[in-house]
């Protein structure tokens, strides 16, 4: 993969006034809550989609996923826009972008539902890349404390998409196209907010660092990376539609679905500050990694307790998703580096992780039985495990 040869620098002093930092991070949270809600809600309503627009169990995954692989698919571009626009025009652009393809969902019929469905995973996938460089470019002494605020947010809109759709939905009479793109308010109201940082920061360029496309610990991070993200957007893509399969509601499963991506939140501050105390997070990475896998086995072989092994699961790719950004702020040497990194995660990553709902939905769809497919989501959980020896040692990239 190809990683651009300039990279943003901004003409600030790195030690900024307080108040700098402070509305810095506080812009940071309000774009991190923008890039999960408009991914999530789509799961809890899934049935009602794939009834009303006939889609078998492999299409509607392909929907739940098209913004997965897009993520992927637009992260080797973001580097390079950074390096054109600068970090805050970059993400700037983004959001613009998210609002439109979030709007486009709206119109009548599947094809402006997938093709919106990737604009706004075009758009995440940007952020998705440049906000690390960022954090490290601003917040390299506080790379722990930042990179946990960061995750916690994506981890709390993700929450509040997965507790708030169904009786939204619900209150919008059915309408789930109005209530899929009702996430687009929140864009605009980012987009208003974010504006003044386009004008408070002037982009330079500078050399940039060579390729990482041979070097170990990147791809160690990369594997985790597209490992904990398989897991995840497999994993709440299609547990409503195994909890209703095993009897509950669909306001049951979708406030299940939303205290596991609580405990995702929680697991998301609190570990990357741990671990972030540490040189070596290989101990701390591979409990969460077990804790995970006690968590499938039991939703999947045990007919009780089902909250608890949800929010088991929940708690490992809701600190992964933690510890796969503080790899890359950690193991990188400049905010260059990190941006490099993060676009090369990012990209082989979230592609590979695009194919779990679809490979998942289509092996339900063979078997019948959603125990067989979501009993695939070990193999992740063991390359996540293996990479962890890498990517959670005490090294530099260069």
């Amino acid at each position: 993969m190809s990683v651009a040869n300039t990279a943003p620098v901004t003409s600030e002093p790195r030690g900024r006034r307080p108040l700098g930092t402070v509305i810095t991070a506080v812009g940071v949270m309000l774009v991190a809550a923008n890039l999960r809600p408009v991914v999530v809600s789509v799961a809890p309503l899934i049935d009602e989609i794939t009834r009303d627009e006939g889609f078998s169990s492999a299409t509607a995954g392909l929907l739940t996923t098209l913004p997965v692989l897009f993520f992927g698919l637009s992260a080797p571009v973001a580097p390079r826009l950074a390096a054109r626009f600068g970090i805050e025009r970059t993400i700037f652009g983004a959001l613009l972008l998210l609002t439109v393809g979030t709007l486009m969902r709206l119109i009548p019929g599947a094809p402006m539902l997938f093709i919106g469905s990737a604009v706004v995973g075009a758009a995440i996938g940007i952020c998705n890349v440049v906000l690390p460089a960022l954090i490290k470019r601003d917040f390299a002494h506080r790379s722990g404390l930042m990179t946990g605020l960061y995750s916690m947010t994506l981890s709390g809109g993700a929450a509040v998409a997965a507790g708030i759709t169904v009786p939204l939905d619900n209150a919008l009479g059915n309408n789930w196209r109005l209530t899929i793109t009702s996430w687009a308010i929140l864009a605009v109201i980012t987009v208003v907010i974010w504006a003044p940082q386009i004008v408070r920061h002037r982009p330079e360029t500078v050399a940039g660092t060579g390729s990482l496309r041979r070097n170990t610990i990147a791809w160690a991070i990369t594997v985790f990376m597209g490992a904990q993200s398989l897991v995840f957007y497999t994993f709440t893509a299609w547990l409503p539609a195994f909890l209703i399969s095993e009897g509950h509601s669909r306001a049951s499963a979708g406030t299940i679905l939303a205290i596991g991506q609580v405990v995702a939140l929680l697991a998301s501050l609190l570990i990357p500050i741990i671990a972030g105390r540490y040189r070596d997070q290989r101990l701390i990475t591979l409990v969460v990694i077990v804790l995970c896998g006690i968590g499938l086995a039991g939703l999947l072989l045990s007919d009780h307790a089902t909250l608890l092994w949800t929010m088991l699961v929940m708690f490992g790719p809701g600190s992964s998703i933690s510890l796969a950004l503080l790899f890359m702020v950690l193991r990188s040497s400049s905010a260059e580096q990190t941006g490099q990194v993060s676009g090369m995660a990012q990209s082989v990553g979230y592609i590979l992780a695009a194919f779990g709902p679809i490979a998942v939905g289509a092996l339900h769809d063979s078997t019948g039985s959603w125990t067989i497919a979501l009993s695939v989501l070990a193999i992740p959980l063991l390359a996540q495990a293996a990479s962890t020896l890498i990517a959670g040692r005490d090294v530099k990239m260069d």
